[in-house]
């Protein structure tokens, strides 16, 4: 009889992996016959973040950055607290709890960092993280963030505008359109290559704008929030904040923009496209098929029983600033 081979310590799955792949799993068994995670994830999870049951985060130092804050973005808003912000994220590469990425992004890599940019552009680049630092100009701007799920945060970010990314590559007239992608690295992003992980979406994520969208003020590129650089489980070392859509067009860790002169895929939409339009603006008016969203629940400094329910507002509170964008627009059929 053949001996058996001895195993390598290389072939033993990872004890932190298995235990991700095993909570995940266990969630993933109440889904349909479909076994998609569209249908289960998305649901308004807000309460597991005041959970006992779950290990702490990996303590990471975070860089100091030096930023201006203008007058016109300093929002008088209660802010959420850092902690919440940081540690009750949506980022299925690093698992579908809400814990998840906290408690697992620290595997990504981002020293080496790029970002290219190209496309329909008359000078496409590829900027390192010290080309970004030197040509922009750090701001604090304060938004509000509503999920799709139908919670909401208000977050200190740090960045610059997505204009001003734009402006130096010199869009062409063929410009129609703003597509970004996330870094690919199942390796550093388990969910990538796992649905018990990943929910079985399709990786890499990928988001789009309209360009006069990508153009509009309000449009940022953010590389810090609280007055530090990214943590990883918030898309570091840069993502998009667009604060008058969902929270899932705010693509994480992005490696890659084109611009297009057609409408690019986005993840959510081709894995539900009657649940998750390509516009994704905040619309109390127009429910999810599956919950409305003419309220949401702030999380702010509060415990458990201090989650505050509050009115919707159309474009998340900014319509006097994108609302001329959808002129003319049916806001049912171009969700």
């Amino acid at each position: 009889m053949k001996k058996p081979e001895k195993m390598k310590s290389s072939d033993i799955t990872p004890e932190s992996v298995f235990m991700m792949k095993r909570r995940n799993l266990l969630k993933l068994l109440g889904v349909g016959a479909t076994g998609l995670v569209v249908s289960s994830a998305v649901k308004a999870d807000i309460f597991s973040w005041f959970s006992d049951d779950k290990p702490a985060a990996p303590k990471i130092m975070l860089k100091e950055l030096k930023f201006i804050k203008p007058k016109a973005y300093q929002a008088d808003l209660a802010l959420t607290p850092e902690n919440k912000v940081t540690g009750y994220n949506n980022f299925y590469e690093f698992g579908l709890s809400k814990s998840d990425p906290a408690e697992n992004a620290h595997t990504m890599k981002t020293d080496e960092w790029t970002v290219s940019i190209e496309g329909e552009v008359n000078r496409p680049m590829t900027l390192n993280l010290d080309d970004i630092r030197n040509k922009f100009s750090l701001e604090e701007r304060i938004y509000r963030m509503r999920c799709v799920e139908a919670w909401s945060m208000v977050i200190p970010w740090i960045g610059f505008p997505l204009a001003s990314l734009l402006s130096l590559v010199e869009p062409n007239s063929r410009a129609k359109y703003v597509a970004f992608e996330t870094l690919y690295s199942p390796k550093e992003m388990p969910g990538q290559e796992s649905r018990f992980i990943g929910g079985g979406l399709q990786y890499p994520y990928v988001e789009g704008l309209r360009l006069d969208e990508a153009m509009n003020p309000l449009a940022f590129m953010a590389t810090g929030v609280y007055g530090k650089e990214l943590p990883n489980q918030n898309g570091a070392p840069i993502r998009l904040v667009v604060p008058w859509k969902y929270g899932f067009k705010g693509i994480k860790s992005i490696v890659k923009i084109r611009l297009t002169e057609s409408i690019p895929p986005t993840t959510w939409n081709l894995s539900a496209p009657n649940e998750y339009g390509f516009y994704a603006n905040v619309n109390p008016n127009v429910d999810h098929p599956r919950w409305s969203q003419a309220t949401e629940r702030f999380i702010g400094s509060g415990g458990l029983g201090q989650v505050t329910r509050q009115p919707t507002l159309p474009f998340n509170g900014y319509s006097e600033q994108v609302a001329s964008l959808y002129d003319g627009m049916d806001l049912r059929r171009y969700f």
